[in-house]
């Protein structure tokens, strides 16, 4: 069932027969290239990590549907941003549009979070030096460019045998970054972190069915959950998706506090606990899927 794309780079869980139903964790990689040359502590770097996501949504495969893994880590470049979301304060003089393109640096990377990361976070540089123009597209060809094509490939081919597909891209975040900006819950006249949040980029890139069932999934156990706040989703559901063509993506992002400890990076006592709940989140998309896909060969 498992197959290595890529070396290093990529992993794909494809069961036979499968449903149109792909997770992909494109953050949870834990294997630091020996290019990397990052000048940082690498507890501090791993912390960047969206650590165990790929675990919590190990059992995909066993309910027919696929399961896509960056292997590589987010900090030495990330898949969620767009191609020319490039850092211009990374490397010294002009950029090389002639040969490599023109860069459109966002605000992620301004905030130090774009395609190639600068920071781990505020005041804390992952390089004491500057990076080459070709340095940074070599790790967009042989990692960027091949986690997309990958995914590109699946949705397509699950589009052409269904007409229709549903994406989640998985996700954790920390605790300091899971206060939604609106309706946040109060508790002892505190404001409440999420426990998940799913974004679907303000309706642009999911049907509301679909989108409102997960929600009162989560919400049926008994978590917090928000929409699209304070995280809608960026470029790998923002890219593939046209949910009035059947072809939905939300985003998933999981409070860490949850199941693990967010400063020593251990499993808590309740990994288990997450861990089933997302095997039941699954469960829950396939049947989602089954019910779509049997109404349609109904009519």
């Amino acid at each position: 069932m498992k197959k290595i794309v890529k070396p290093d780079i990529i992993a794909l869980y494809s069961p036979k027969n499968a449903l149109p139903v792909i997770f992909d964790s494109p953050h949870s990689g834990t294997i630091y290239p020996e290019d990397f040359k990052y000048d940082c502590d690498l507890h501090a770097l791993r912390r960047i990590e969206d650590r165990y996501v790929d675990e919590l949504f190990a059992s995909a495969p066993d309910y027919g549907a696929k399961l896509l893994l960056a292997l590589f880590p987010r900090s030495y470049i990330d898949v969620n941003r767009a191609t020319d979301d490039i850092d211009d304060t990374l490397f010294e003089g002009a950029w090389p549009k002639d040969v490599h393109g023109t860069i459109n640096p966002s605000s992620r990377s301004n905030s130090g979070i774009g395609l190639i990361g600068r920071l781990i976070k505020p005041g804390f540089p992952i390089y004491a030096r500057k990076l080459t123009p070709d340095e940074i597209m070599n790790r967009v060809k042989n990692y960027y460019e091949p986690y997309h094509d990958t995914l590109c490939t699946i949705l397509d081919k699950a589009y052409y045998n269904h007409g229709q597909f549903w994406h989640i891209n998985c996700h954790s975040m920390p605790t300091s970054a899971a206060y939604p900006k609106q309706n946040i819950a109060m508790i002892g006249g505190s404001p409440q972190p999420s426990d998940i949040v799913i974004g679907d980029r303000d309706g642009q890139s999911c049907g509301r069915d679909f989108l409102y069932e997960l929600r009162d999934f989560w919400r049926s156990k008994g978590y917090r959950v928000t929409i699209n706040d304070p995280f809608k989703g960026v470029e790998l559901i923002s890219r593939y998706a046209q949910p009035t063509r059947g072809k939905n993506s939300v985003q998933i992002e999981i409070n860490r506090s949850l199941y693990m400890n967010e400063k020593t990076g251990d499993k808590s006592r309740n990994f288990d606990v997450i861990k089933n709940d997302c095997t039941e989140m699954i469960r829950f998309c396939t049947a989602f899927a089954q019910s779509k896909l049997t109404s349609i060969a109904a009519d």
